[in-house]
């Protein structure tokens, strides 16, 4: 069997009633080299059967795996191991993409220099919202090709961005899994990556966000906390990344914040830490944000 160019991943979890967007973009595309696979995050609602009736259906091939609730980040990495496609999309289960999305994203690719492009792990896009306005700006010229860890963790963090990655490395950089923990910031996978790979960043407006108060940003802290070593690893993380000041003692703080949410003592928080001397200096603020969430959450 040839392998698709593509492999869109799409992680759901209860979404039987948005999960039609993605179809029906896929449906749309003008590039038609790609599976679409589905890992359900122990959804109780009829996702499945929903997806049965596309399997009958669908001009494209589908695939659709279901998994005990263990979290997106626990999906991504089975979505990941069992992909057949070169370059890997995750494809949210309440976003759309312009027609054209999966032949952009081929075409920014094939444009690196063959003698290069295994330097890259990445290439990201804009967000759009219903109105096709950019979700944080664009970026600061049509294409920016990053090396540089700090570079790429600005470009990325300034706004909602998407992008498609080289599944092959991908599978080099999975998800941290710790029990009980559903949750973990999907940037500390693009973090570690950045540290070998280059990516490139381009002003093609691919992805329809839409904010819905069902989706993981509505309850941000309250999920983090619910998930703290992994979130207080994510944090702790962000000290080897080259930041400016400001963003590395935000980190610290943050890295105390969810540590605390952890139970974890003040002795083995400086001890953990990438950067002990910041976390010390930061240490009361992450304690009072700390002491916030609690009373807010």
């Amino acid at each position: 069997m040839t392998s698709p160019y593509f492999t869109v991943f799409t992680p759901t979890y209860n979404r039987a009633k948005t999960l039609d967007r993605v179809y029906e973009s896929l449906r749309q595309q003008t590039l038609h080299d790609f599976e679409w696979l589905i890992v359900d995050d122990g959804s109780t609602d009829n996702t499945g059967d929903l997806v049965r009736e596309w399997q009958t259906e669908a001009p494209f091939s589908i695939r659709y795996i279901y998994q005990e609730n263990s979290g997106k980040h626990v999906a991504t990495n089975v979505g990941v191991r069992e992909a057949r496609g070169d370059l890997f999309l995750i494809f949210d289960s309440d976003d759309m993409c312009v027609p054209e999305t999966l032949e952009q994203f081929k075409s920014l690719w094939e444009s690196i220099p063959d003698e290069r492009r295994s330097t890259y792990s990445t290439v990201s896009v804009l967000c759009v919202d219903s109105s096709g306005r950019a979700i944080g700006g664009l970026y600061p010229a049509d294409v920016v090709e990053a090396e540089n860890q700090r570079l790429q963790f600005r470009l990325r963090s300034s706004g909602e961005r998407w992008g498609v990655a080289k599944t092959d490395v991908l599978r080099s950089f999975p998800f941290p899994r710790f029990n009980g923990e559903k949750f973990i910031p999907e940037g500390i996978v693009w973090n570690r990556m950045s540290r070998q790979y280059r990516t490139m960043f381009a002003n093609r407006p691919l992805r329809i966000y839409e904010q819905r108060s069902d989706s993981l940003s509505a309850s941000a802290i309250r999920i983090r906390a619910m998930s703290p070593i992994g979130t207080s690893l994510y944090y702790n993380e962000l000290g080897l990344l080259g930041l400016p000041l400001l963003q590395k003692m935000k980190a610290s703080a943050n890295y105390v914040r969810f540590s605390l949410h952890g139970e974890t003592p003040f002795t083995k928080i400086v001890k953990q830490a990438k950067s002990p001397l910041q976390v010390l200096l930061m240490i009361g603020v992450g304690y009072l944000a700390f002491r916030l969430d609690r009373y807010r959450i």
